[in-house]
């Protein structure tokens, strides 16, 4: 997975965090975590806010 991989990326997290509130996650600790996940590979700077907007949406959309 890269970080263009949104719903990829989303769905992984809330299959490791399914207690988590994705919408009072900051963006420090989501970068951290998507860094984490198994499968994932790219850059730590390929990132950035909009980025994380899109991933924290698609997380909390996966977690409706």
């Amino acid at each position: 997975m890269k970080w263009t991989d949104t719903y990829d990326v989303a769905a992984a997290l809330y299959d490791k965090f399914p207690d988590v509130d994705p919408a009072t996650i900051r963006f420090t600790d989501l970068h951290k975590w998507v860094m984490e996940l198994d499968g994932f590979d790219d850059l730590p700077d390929r990132s950035g806010e909009k980025i994380l907007e899109a991933i924290q949406q698609a997380w909390i959309e996966e977690a409706e």
